[in-house]
Order: C-alpha cells, then sequence, then structure tokens
C-alpha cells in the first residue's frame, strides 16, 4: 500500500476538511494516509506553514495545496 502525507497543525480546519475528503478515496487507489504536524519541525513550518493543508505524494513527489477538489485529488492519486 502506498503512503500519501497531509502536512498539518493542530486545530486546522481547513485540514480536517481536506482530509474528511481525501479518506473515502485512499482504498479506491491503495493509499494509507499518514498526518505529519509541522510544528514538530522548524523545516516543515518554514516550508508549509501558510499553505496547509498540503498532500504529498512521495512516489511521485507530487504535492497538493489548499484549496482542492475531488478531481484533482483523483488526479493525484492515480497512477
Amino acid at each position: 500500500m502506498k503512503t500519501l502525507y497531509l502536512y498539518t497543525t493542530l486545530g486546522c480546519h481547513l485540514c480536517e476538511q481536506a482530509q474528511a475528503m481525501v479518506e473515502p478515496l485512499l482504498p479506491e487507489y491503495g493509499f494509507s494516509i499518514q498526518a505529519i504536524d509541522i510544528a514538530d519541525s522548524g523545516d516543515l513550518i518554514e516550508r508549509y506553514g501558510v499553505r496547509i493543508p498540503v498532500l504529498f505524494r512521495p512516489d511521485k513527489q507530487q504535492e497538493l495545496g489548499w484549496p482542492f477538489d475531488t478531481a484533482q485529488l483523483r488526479l493525484l492519486l492515480t497512477d
């Protein structure tokens, strides 16, 4: 199973919306999701602090930043 990373932080309501949008699609495409709190890393805060939520697909080195829709998610998840 492939992993999709969700860059987030505590109390981010947009991150919660993004996760709720992506979770139903994960089984269809064979993905799991791992939330990564950017507050745990200065580098991540610098990179994603004003852009979260951001989805990152490491096997293709692709990012999808908020706002996104279901069609954009499907493109990210498609091989």
